[in-house]
């Protein structure tokens, strides 16, 4: 049964939470509530809306997120889409959830005329590595960040 893919709304919020936190013990990190409060109500403002999200279900439970950014890109006239966060449990990994959410993402950058999706990932998250790498195409762009 493929998942049902919907927007976050402000019900969700126990749910995109859940997945959420669990997506930030992946990697090993965590955040102030007051991150949570200020991302998950960007998520669902109209105030906000270049910063989205999806969450997938199946048979009624959240098993799986994935948030996305639409912004200017000097390089284009358009706008490029940032797919920023994406997670599924481990119970709904190799099932379709992964591919639902990027094809979701993708959907949208399509309606909003956005040509350009990216996304990152870590060396080491394998698993994921493998869907991505049937739906996307690697680049050989390293990252750096601000010390």
């Amino acid at each position: 049964m493929p998942p049902l893919i919907q927007s976050i709304t402000p019900a969700d919020r126990r749910d995109w939470q859940t997945l959420w936190t669990a997506y930030l013990e992946f990697y090993e990190t965590s955040l102030p509530d007051a991150v949570f409060d200020a991302t998950f109500q960007r998520l669902c403002s109209s105030d906000y809306p270049r910063q989205n999200g999806y969450l997938a279900r199946q048979d009624g439970q959240a098993v799986g997120l994935v948030h996305y950014v639409f912004h200017p890109h000097n390089w284009k006239i358009e706008d490029t889409c940032y797919l920023q966060d994406l997670f599924t449990t481990p119970r709904a990994r190799g099932h379709g959830v992964g591919r639902a959410l990027i094809e979701a993402v993708y959907a949208a950058a399509d309606a909003n005329e956005t040509p350009s999706v990216y996304w990152m990932t870590q060396d080491f998250n394998t698993q994921a590595r493998k869907l991505y790498d049937r739906i996307g195409v690697l680049t050989p762009f390293i990252k750096y960040t601000r010390p």
